[in-house]
């Protein structure tokens, strides 16, 4: 277990293109002289899914790296759209161009969760000089139809809990399924990052209008391919975290990557679904070396 520094925790906010104010966790180590990371969330998921990989990340003494985790629109601290239309991939795409500008990053190692692991191979066409390295977590370029409707059928549906405790039950019956392992402190950890307090209670970290651009998915309509994407991302290092329960990523998929870039490292998790918490000492470690190799490959030019 490598040694732990201190970091310097902080919420800043960004202007998208369109003016819309983006929130990004940063953690910023002293002397962090490695490449910088920039974590993109899931659909309905917020900056705070990182925070375990953030600071064990930032806070290796001997390896520290800055860590910056986007909220995107309509997410976590970031401003809510007043048109839904725009929680679209090229618009979210756009705004991750601006944040990776504003914190001035140059090349950084990507970790998209789902959503932004699309966006990863989405950046891939567009700037692939951007990306040292990226890990993409429980996504690839098929998405299995039968997890878009799971994610259809509670996206902007679920009841408001009574209180957190509550919450955290609705998660365990909702996932339980995909994360059988789970603790009921780890139940609660999620209910905390899925939901906030307000005056009239708990309310989504989300934007409930993003159910609008689910409506027309259909199961017998498979969204396209991004294969065109994922080949696309440049010859770096690339890593694929997969939960062996998961329904978006599937086991054939995963291998026809292998068979696509023979170099792909993968990490399966033996207990999670979609999409794997990314919180494990195990499984940081295999991500901190594996940003070690993105160092690697960057100091050769």
């Amino acid at each position: 277990m490598p040694g732990r520094g201190s970091v310097d925790v902080q919420s800043r906010f960004f202007a998208a293109p369109d003016g819309l104010s983006l929130h990004v966790r940063c953690y910023e180590p002293e002397g962090a002289l490695r490449l910088p990371v920039l974590c993109l969330p899931g659909l309905t998921r917020n900056e705070a899914d990182f925070e375990p990989l953030a600071r064990y990340l930032s806070a290796d003494s001997d390896r520290p790296r800055r860590v910056y985790a986007l909220d995107s629109r309509g997410r976590g601290r970031s401003a809510y759209d007043p048109d839904w239309r725009n929680y679209n991939p090229a618009i979210e795409l756009a705004d991750v161009v601006a944040v990776a500008a504003a914190l001035d990053l140059g090349r950084a190692i990507f970790v998209g969760t789902s959503r932004g692991g699309i966006l990863t191979m989405l950046m891939a066409a567009v700037k692939p000089s951007m990306i040292a390295g990226a890990v993409l977590n429980d996504i690839g370029p098929v998405i299995e139809p039968a997890g878009l409707m799971r994610i259809k059928g509670y996206a902007g549906r679920m009841q408001r809990p009574n209180d957190l405790q509550h919450g955290a039950a609705m998660l365990r019956d909702l996932f339980g399924t995909q994360f059988p392992n789970l603790t009921e402190s780890d139940w609660l950890a999620w209910a905390t990052r899925n939901w906030r307090e307000d005056r009239d209670g708990l309310l989504p970290r989300y934007d409930q209008a993003l159910a609008e651009t689910l409506k027309d998915l259909r199961p017998d309509q498979p969204m396209p391919d991004l294969w065109p994407q994922f080949e696309a991302l440049p010859q770096v290092p690339l890593m694929v975290v997969r939960g062996i329960l998961s329904d978006i990523l599937s086991a054939d998929t995963l291998r026809a990557m292998q068979g696509r870039r023979a170099d792909l490292q993968v990490v399966e998790v033996s207990d999670q679904g979609h999409a794997p918490l990314l919180a494990e000492p195990v499984i940081m470690e295999q991500i901190a070396e594996f940003m070690q190799r993105c160092d690697d490959r960057a100091s050769q030019g």
